[in-house]
């Protein structure tokens, strides 16, 4: 009586019959979005590499001006030479593209599903457990999924990115668009909009601090995958620190980690100043 009874319930082979029958039927698919994926990740990184350490340390630092004060430009451009002093400025610059194409794909998918889900209450009954999955499942899980669809390197590091990085910008923007003042909504369709206009002329607006919000917890959570991926592949700091651990090397591995914290809060700052821009130009109309 004290032993479990011998139940076997397979629900891993679903989910394995799941992945097999897409592999085998979508396959091209998968190769075009792998092409995709990896060419906008090696467009950024070429771009990047081609800049001038200088005068990306001058666009950090205008950065910083524009979004927070002189203070935190100097501060931002300074972190930045400093991971530059460790040796890591390519490892820096190929980190950069791939959380910056993992969070575009973020926002392009995050939004518009926010957004179906604060319009329709059914969708967003359906959702709410997936996102739930999807932030609670450990990250390492998501790495066999995409190393089966995209083998190793870059491109399966910002799936893996995506699907652990995406629901804090579609919670954040269901909430927002949930948030406006409904009377403002009620006074556009009292004088004729349509709902289309009333969504883009009025809702997304006054989303807009918040879904800042949202796309600011994305990037760091995007930010915080960077060791995981290097698991399968993926270039950049978190690979130096993978190496530092099999290493057991201390100082490789502070240098690469302080170096991503640097960049954590370059981040950081700049997405809070671009909402904080938002909310002051709200309050000015």
């Amino acid at each position: 009586m004290q032993d479990f009874p011998d139940i076997s319930i397979p629900l891993g082979d679903g989910a394995d019959f799941i992945v097999n029958f897409l592999d085998d039927n979508l396959g091209p698919f998968f190769d075009f979005i792998f092409w995709l994926t990896s060419s906008t990740i090696s467009t950024f990184d070429d771009f990047l590499n081609f800049l001038p350490w200088w005068l990306i340390l001058i666009v950090i630092f205008v950065i910083g001006l524009y979004f927070q004060n002189w203070k935190s430009g100097l501060l931002f451009s300074t972190f930045i030479f400093l991971v530059g002093s460790f040796g890591f400025w390519e490892e820096l610059m190929i980190t950069v593209a791939i959380v910056i194409t993992a969070v575009v794909i973020c926002i392009f998918i995050g939004i518009p599903i926010g957004i179906i889900m604060a319009l329709y209450k059914p969708f967003s009954v359906f959702m709410r457990p997936i996102l739930d999955a999807m932030q609670t499942m450990p990250s390492f899980i998501y790495l066999i999924p995409v190393i089966f669809f995209f083998a190793l390197g870059n491109v399966p590091a910002v799936f893996a990115t995506i699907i652990y990085a995406v629901p804090p910008v579609i919670r954040l923007t269901e909430l927002a668009i949930r948030n406006v003042d409904q009377e403002v909504v009620e006074s556009a369709e009292s004088f004729g909009s349509s709902r289309k206009q009333i969504l883009f002329k009025v809702q997304l607006p006054q989303a807009i601090p918040t879904i800042m919000a949202g796309i600011n917890q994305t990037t760091m959570m995007a930010l915080a995958m960077v060791v995981i991926a290097s698991m399968v592949g993926a270039g950049g700091l978190g690979e130096q620190v993978l190496i530092a651990i099999n290493r057991l090397d201390i100082a490789l591995g502070f240098e690469a980690g302080i170096s991503i914290v640097f960049l954590a809060i370059i981040i950081d700052r700049v997405t809070s100043g671009i909402g904080d821009k938002f909310q002051r130009n709200k309050g000015d109309h």
